[in-house]
């Protein structure tokens, strides 16, 4: 009667084992395979969210949730606060993407929990207690710059020269829309430094603009280079993520497989 004990005994350990040892590799199958399916975009300045509808069609037709974050460029904190609003309300991890000042948003904001991984678009990556103020007096000046003096706290950039020094990649007709719908950066949004630095937690990816002339792409890879992060390069103007949006999407589309591995 012990012997018979012993056996079942026995038997029921060894399907106890193989049962783990097969659920084991059940999920790591699957946690293999899981992709992050919620993506969340954050425009600059001078831009607005129209500019990533070409990025957002092709991400949603390939089965993505994708929100674009409408926020003011006035402040960081409150810029900061409206990306955490639409984080809070996404179910499930995020890929976090900003373009230009958008990067600085989304480095304050990417602390967030649910959010595994960022993607800077010919961005802003600030480490703790720069600005983008500061971040500019590394370089010489640009004497070009089309930058206009502060109007009640407002920096807008030169109609005559946005479509040049902005966006010399797209049509005359587009870039002269945008530069009569641009949204002015405030300048608390331009002098605050940073207090959280997502980039040196989460995964990160970075885009760099090789025409670029808002941010010298020199800057862009030491940016990249400093938050670590897997560097993709394209032949475009500062708004890569409007002149070759599939190009942009392809980025994105491969942080939410890497982080999800």
């Amino acid at each position: 009667m012990k012997i018979q004990t012993s056996k079942n005994l026995f038997q029921r350990c060894r399907i106890a084992a193989v049962t783990a040892v097969l659920l084991t590799g059940l999920l790591l199958t699957t946690g293999a395979k899981a992709q992050v399916k919620n993506i969340v975009l954050v425009h600059g300045a001078w831009g607005d969210v129209s500019g990533w509808e070409g990025v957002y069609k092709i991400l949603k037709a390939k089965g993505y949730h994708v929100d674009v974050v409408s926020n003011s460029d006035l402040s960081l904190s409150d810029d900061a606060a409206s990306v955490r609003a639409v984080l809070a309300r996404q179910i499930g991890p995020v890929i976090l993407v900003g373009h230009s000042y958008g990067g600085a948003i989304i480095t304050q904001a990417g602390d967030t929990s649910n959010v595994v991984g960022l993607v800077y678009v010919s961005a802003f990556a600030p480490d703790a207690g720069e600005s983008l103020a500061s971040i500019g007096k590394s370089a010489p000046p640009n004497p070009e710059s089309g930058i206009m003096p502060p109007v009640n706290g407002l920096l807008w950039y030169d109609m005559n020269k946005f479509h040049k020094d902005f966006c010399p990649d797209l049509p005359a007709a587009q870039a002269d829309f945008m530069a009569h719908s641009q949204t002015p950066i405030g300048i608390q949004a331009i002098i605050t430094p940073l207090t959280n630095v997502a980039w040196k937690n989460k995964p990160t990816w970075y885009i760099v603009s090789t025409e670029d002339r808002m941010i010298p792409p020199d800057a862009e890879r030491f940016m990249a280079k400093r938050a670590k992060a897997k560097v993709t390069e394209i032949k475009a103007s500062h708004v890569a993520f409007i002149s070759h949006p599939q190009e942009v999407a392809n980025v994105i589309i491969a942080a939410s497989n890497g982080v999800g591995k």
